[in-house]
């Protein structure tokens, strides 16, 4: 548990709010075996900015990964997100999909990469029917 922030970066009104955000976010896992699954779940409000826009944002993240050999993993981790300053039909965007990962050491310090496509099954009338998303995470174990 803790807080998580946003801060007003977007360089035009198109690509983001211009709202300084803020709220509490949750994440529970587990590990069983080649098996990682659970959530990571927050809420945003936003509490001041020069934007017209306020923000109410939700982000639900479940995740399950299945660890093959050789750093090698199958995963889903659909964004499930809801704008509850949009009207009823437009708030929600659901995607299902999956991806593929692999953590490869570069030198001493691990690296995950994963590649993941998810078809949006609900949402907004403007927003995309497909995501396809690549990561980069630097891992800095103890």
């Amino acid at each position: 548990m803790g807080p998580t922030f946003t801060f007003p970066t977007a360089t035009d009104s198109l690509l983001g709010s211009g709202k300084w955000s803020a709220g509490p976010t949750v994440v529970a896992l587990t590990m069983q075996g080649h098996w990682v699954y659970g959530a990571l779940a927050n809420q945003q409000w936003s509490y001041a900015g020069w934007g017209d826009k306020n923000v109410s944002a939700l982000l639900i993240q479940p995740f399950v990964n299945y660890n093959l050999p050789h750093g090698w993993y199958l995963t889903s981790v659909p964004l499930i997100t809801a704008n509850w300053e949009a009207n009823s039909d437009d708030r929600w965007t659901v995607p299902i999909g999956g991806g593929v990962g692999k953590i490869q050491k570069i030198g001493k310090l691990p690296v995950n990469f994963q590649l993941g496509a998810y078809w949006n099954v609900v949402k907004p009338d403007n927003g995309p029917d497909w995501q396809l998303r690549f990561q980069v995470q630097f891992l800095f174990p103890k």
